[in-house]
C-alpha cells in the first residue's frame, strides 16, 4: 500500500494559536481553574488533554465563578458573551483566530453603513453564532440555496453576504452564485472570507484524492473543515472517511486500496496522523510518501489580552509569536521513512508523478 500524505494538513495558525493561549495560561498560573468557554478548538482530543490539565469547558460565562478566567475559544464570541463575561468580572482572554475576527470586523462595518448582511454558513456552528451576534438586526443566516426565498430584504441594492471561514468552497460558491442570481447588486467582502488553510487543505484533496482508491481525514465529527475534507472526495469521486484517531481504523476498509490519501482538519493534531501511519507501516507494509500541495508558513501575534496577562505576572512577551509550518516526517514517529513526492495540478487529472 502507498499512503499519500498531504501537505498542508493538520493545524493552521488560528488553533495553534488558540492551543498555545491556552497553554500560556496554564504556565502563567500554575493551581489556578482556568475554564474556556466553548471548546477551544473542535478536536476531541485537544479538548480532553486539556481537561487532563485541569481545564474546565463550559457553555455559558455564568458557569465560571466570579472574577476568575476564562478563554474564549477560536471561533469567537458575541458582543453578549463579552458583557456578559464582563458583567461577572472575569478576566477573559481572547483566543479567536484573527481571520474569524475579520469577519467579525466586516459585519460591523456593514451594518453601520446600513446594509443587510446574508451571513453564509451552518446556523448551529459556534462561529456563525459569534458573527450573527455582532449585528443580530442587519444579519440573516443562509445554510443553501432553499433559505433564499425566506429571505426579508428591504433594499435589494443593499446587500452584501459574508462567509463562516471554514466552509467548502464548493459549498459555499453554489450558496453565492444562487444569491447573486436573486440579488444582482450583492456586495462580496473585499476579501475572501473562507480562511486559507480552509481552502488550502480543501486544494489539496481535490488534487491528490483522484489519483487514491480512498481519502483518510482526522479529525472530530464537529469540525466542520474535516466534514468538509471528507465531502470533497466523495464529490470528486473517491470514498472518504473522517476518523478521530487509529483507534477507529477498520482492517477491512481498505480491502483492494492500494493508494490511499491521508490528510487532517485544521484543528487535528499531527500525532494523531503519526500514528495512523504506524498502524499501515505496522499492518500494511505501507510505503509514505509526502504530497507538497502549497506551502505554508504562517504567524501570527499573541492576543493583546494575552499579553496584558503576562505583562501583569512580569513575563517578557515581546519576541512571542505563534508560527505553523508543514510537519517534519521522521522515520521513528511515523514507522518508516517517507519518500518525497510532488503533486501537482497536472498530476490530479491523471498525469505522471
Amino acid at each position: 500500500m502507498r499512503v499519500i500524505l498531504a501537505n498542508p494538513r493538520g493545524f493552521c495558525a488560528g488553533v495553534r494559536m488558540a492551543i498555545d493561549v491556552v497553554d500560556q495560561v496554564l504556565d502563567l498560573l500554575p493551581g489556578q481553574t482556568i475554564h474556556v468557554f466553548h471548546e477551544i478548538v473542535h478536536n476531541r482530543h485537544v479538548v480532553d488533554r486539556f481537561k487532563g490539565r485541569g481545564v474546565v469547558f463550559v457553555e455559558d460565562v455564568n458557569d465560571v465563578p466570579e472574577g476568575e478566567i476564562v478563554v474564549f475559544s477560536a471561533h469567537g464570541v458575541s458582543p453578549a458573551v463579552r458583557a456578559a463575561a464582563a458583567a461577572r468580572k472575569l478576566t477573559a482572554i481572547d483566543a479567536t483566530c484573527p481571520l474569524v475576527t475579520k469577519v467579525h470586523a466586516e459585519a460591523i462595518r456593514y451594518a453601520r453603513q446600513g446594509y443587510q448582511i446574508l451571513l453564509v454558513g451552518h446556523r448551529d456552528h459556534q462561529e456563525i453564532a459569534g458573527t450573527l451576534g455582532e449585528a443580530p438586526d442587519a444579519t440573516q443566516v443562509v445554510e443553501s440555496p432553499e433559505d433564499i426565498p425566506r429571505l426579508r430584504i428591504d433594499d435589494p441594492d443593499k446587500l452584501v453576504y459574508l462567509t463562516q471561514t471554514t466552509l467548502s468552497t464548493d459549498d459555499a460558491g453554489v450558496i453565492i452564485d444562487a444569491l447573486k442570481a436573486t440579488f444582482p447588486n450583492l456586495k462580496a467582502p473585499p476579501t475572501e472570507d473562507i480562511c486559507y488553510a480552509t481552502t488550502n487543505r480543501q486544494h489539496a484533496v481535490r488534487q491528490i484524492a483522484p489519483l487514491c482508491d480512498l481519502v483518510l481525514v482526522v479529525g472530530s465529527r464537529n469540525s466542520s473543515n474535516s466534514v468538509r475534507l471528507t465531502e470533497i472526495a466523495q464529490n470528486v469521486g473517491t470514498p472518504g472517511r473522517l476518523i478521530d484517531d487509529a483507534g477507529e481504523l477498520d482492517p477491512a476498509w481498505f480491502k483492494g486500496v492500494e493508494t490511499l490519501m491521508l490528510t487532517a482538519g485544521a484543528s487535528a493534531p499531527e500525532d494523531l496522523v503519526a500514528e495512523i501511519c504506524r498502524w499501515f507501516v505496522d499492518r500494511f507494509g505501507a510505503t509514505l510518501h509526502v504530497a507538497d500541495v502549497f506551502e505554508e508558513s504562517v504567524e501570527f501575534g499573541l492576543p493583546v489580552t494575552l499579553k496584558r496577562l503576562m505583562e501583569a505576572h512580569d513575563v517578557d512577551h515581546r519576541d512571542r509569536r505563534v508560527r505553523v509550518e508543514a510537519p517534519t516526517i521522521t522515520a521513528g514517529e511515523y514507522g518508516a521513512a517517507a519518500v518525497a513526492l510532488t503533486i501537482s495540478a497536472g498530476d490530479a487529472d491523471g498525469d505522471a508523478a
